[in-house]
């Protein structure tokens, strides 16, 4: 397997390179960005053209609109990417901050100092961006990276991580900062699943079996989330031209990404009202809108829903749509069909508000917000590697300080514990 022996390569250098990682200044460190974000800017067009020969590739195996989207690069796309680059590189350095300090009564002085995770390791679909944004994260952080993108991403893959090395090297510095796993035999996933100790931490991203399988096979601790299952509620004191405008851009604005609206759901008091006027516009948008008996009577060309669609994470134009009576109705809606990812409420009523951002137990609570801000550029991360449904360690949009561990540091005068 020629693969594996190219893998204990990268795992080799991978280390050596951790091992000496928070030793660069931010200055440095900053610096090294902003170099990368110009060489992206000035291939700009090299890297469109690289990307058209996944696509005509993509194209011709039958892949998912969705996944085309996640794979499509033009020059806005490749523009906002060097930009989340440079916003990185304007983020505090999020290596050697003290979280905290304290003296003890006999004298011992104590730090909690902020270090880099070590070696990260990145398992994704069809994202080139994500590419950009783990690297640069993870250089930000004085973190090594193995990415693993898809092989419908490779030729894309490969010249954002070529540029990457370019600087690297420029800069003085291992190149084995940022590796690219190029294999698509899926049996080198598994291996370096189970490199325990050379690799210390897993972020896959993608669809849900992706990252079932990730769990199921690995040895390293994995920050994860299974589906991006996105309700927004429209109480019955919304702002209907707000609640019709966030509505459009929760479902319309990129349908196939984890905080797009998959379900919405509506206060019975104003669905007659409401539902035919946004109605209208999903389809003019190209929406397929699948409802409830109230929805199907107020959107007369609505399907009608079963009951798999609520839950349901299309990642396309399709939208679950349910009647509900009142909001503790819609929150026992968002227990028990989403997926704790991001679900937002649209209401004038302060306390409706509150009662929605205590009892929602979801990575993100938006009010009068569309989900699609739930992502670590919008939050003010510069990007992000992941998006966590868990509660340990990082939850929602992770950015650098999810990339961060800590130590003590424990200074004394000769102490002795009696």
């Amino acid at each position: 397997m020629n693969w594996k022996r190219e893998l204990e390569k990268v795992l080799v250098g991978a280390r050596e390179a951790a091992s000496h990682a928070g030793q660069e200044s931010s200055v440095f460190k900053k610096e090294l960005l902003r170099d990368v974000a110009s060489r992206i800017e000035r291939k700009t067009k090299w890297l469109v053209a690289e990307n058209r020969k996944d696509l005509r590739a993509a194209r011709t195996i039958g892949l998912s609109s969705a996944m085309i989207d996640r794979l499509t690069l033009n020059e806005k796309r490749v523009s906002a990417m060097a930009e989340g680059v440079r916003a990185v590189a304007r983020l505090r350095d999020p290596i050697s901050q003290v979280q905290a300090k304290w003296s003890r009564p006999n004298g011992l002085k104590l730090q909690k100092v902020t270090v880099p995770l070590g070696v990260i390791l990145m398992i994704y679909e069809s994202r080139p961006n994500v590419t950009v944004e783990c690297a640069a994260l993870c250089l930000k952080s004085s973190n090594v990276a193995i990415l693993r993108g898809g092989r419908e991403a490779m030729v894309s893959n490969r010249a954002f991580v070529s540029i990457f090395k370019e600087s690297l090297k420029r800069h003085g510095l291992s190149p084995f900062h940022v590796n690219l796993v190029t294999t698509t035999d899926y049996a080198a996933v598994d291996f370096l699943l189970k490199q325990e100790g050379r690799i210390d931490l897993v972020i896959p991203r993608g669809g849900e079996k992706l990252i079932r399988r990730v769990v199921e096979n690995s040895r390293i601790p994995v920050i994860k989330h299974y589906q991006g299952i996105c309700h927004v509620y429209v109480d019955k004191k919304a702002n209907l031209q707000k609640a019709i405008a966030i509505t459009l851009n929760a479902k319309l604005q990129r349908p196939g990404v984890c905080n797009a609206m998959e379900t919405l759901l509506v206060h019975q008091d104003i669905a007659k009202k409401f539902l035919p006027r946004v109605g209208d516009l999903l389809k003019q948008g190209g929406c397929e809108v699948r409802g409830d008996g109230v929805t199907c009577r107020a959107i007369p060309w609505a399907k009608r829903a079963k009951a798999a669609d609520y839950g349901h994470e299309f990642l396309e134009k399709i939208l679950a749509v349910r009647v509900v009576k009142d909001l503790e109705e819609a929150i026992r809606h968002i227990e028990t069909h989403g997926s704790h990812h991001t679900d937002a409420i649209v209401t004038q009523d302060k306390k409706a508000a509150k009662i929605f951002k205590e009892k929602v137990d979801s990575s993100s609570v938006m009010v009068n917000v569309s989900t699609r801000f739930s992502d670590g550029f919008e939050y003010g991360f510069g990007a992000e590697i992941g998006i966590s449904t868990d509660k340990i360690h990082a939850r929602g949009p992770m950015g650098l300080e999810g990339l961060t561990s800590y130590k003590y540091i424990v200074e004394g005068n000769g102490h002795i514990r009696s």
